[in-house]
């Protein structure tokens, strides 16, 4: 039975390739196409925030850091589903 790899340290950088790089600089330069705009988001949220990794951690400090970065993942998840229009509904009655 294959054990399970161990994770890298939390407070590595993620891993990115050149896509990655460029894709995010292509964002913030405002010029990103539709492909590398969802590049640049997935990196955040899956590789950057670790969004849906385990964030437990033995050590305290480590489980701190993974769950600070797991936390801003989720934030990006959740204003990318929230129903806007029902928002906006609501806050003109």
């Amino acid at each position: 039975m294959a054990k399970n790899p161990i994770p890298p340290a939390v407070f590595l950088p993620a891993e990115w390739e050149l896509s990655d790089a460029l894709a995010i600089q292509a964002l913030n330069a405002g010029t990103a196409s539709p492909e590398q705009q969802k590049r640049a988001l997935a990196w955040m949220v899956y590789r950057a925030a670790a969004t849906d990794e385990v964030e437990y951690r033995p050590d305290n400090r480590d489980h701190a850091f993974a769950s600070g970065r797991r936390f801003v993942g989720l934030q990006i998840r959740k204003l990318m589903a929230i129903n806007v229009s029902a928002l906006s509904r609501t806050s003109e009655n």
